[in-house]
């Protein structure tokens, strides 16, 4: 498995969240939305321009800026 931030997530392979490095009410955004450690994670759309790109978590897709999905580590999972 390989272990890198959520906006080097490449679209296909879905990955699991291993850490949440954010503080304060973006932390708790993030948890809100269901990107906590050990959730399933996968790119659903990439924004032609890069910014933002939508991810698919616990069943909804939501988006994020890349500044935001620096601070979230994800462990790519082989197929």
């Amino acid at each position: 498995m390989t272990i890198t931030t959520l906006d080097q997530l490449p679209p296909g392979p879905q990955a699991r969240v291993t850490a949440v490095q954010l503080t304060g009410a973006e932390r708790r955004r993030m948890m809100d939305l269901g990107i906590l450690p050990g959730a399933a994670i996968a790119v659903a759309l990439e924004n032609p321009l890069g910014d933002p790109t939508a991810y698919r978590v616990r069943g909804a897709v939501i988006a994020l800026r890349r500044e935001q999905a620096q601070h979230i580590q994800v462990e790519i999972e082989r197929a």
